[in-house]
């Protein structure tokens, strides 16, 4: 899986028939994840299968700096991805009760 800041970068719609992975993830450029609006959160939990997915660090700042960036986000567990944001079927797993229960993209 690599990461790409450029949107019209081709590996965003190439999928790993495997895993269910794309072969890269768009972010935000380095400068742009530094103004976070949210704590950088790494690990969520799918609501519906159980699992819990870690994504890479520039995913999980793009995603603390802008909540509306994803629409949706990969499950491990069910290997696609899925919506996310306040109708989504992720939650935050974090290391303290303020992370834990918020959903990914909000």
């Amino acid at each position: 899986m690599g990461l790409t800041t450029d949107r019209h970068d081709g590996c965003l719609h190439e999928t790993d028939p495997a895993t269910g992975l794309q072969k890269c993830y768009l972010i935000l450029p380095d400068g742009e994840r530094q103004d976070l609006v949210r704590p950088v959160r790494r690990t969520y939990r799918h609501n519906v299968c159980g699992t819990h997915t870690t994504m890479a660090r520039a995913i999980a700042e793009t995603y603390a700096a802008r909540l509306d960036f994803y629409t949706h986000t990969y499950c491990a567990g069910c290997k696609t991805h899925l919506p996310v944001g306040e109708h989504g079927e992720f939650t935050w797993v974090g290391a303290n009760d303020e992370d834990t229960g918020v959903k990914v993209g909000t």
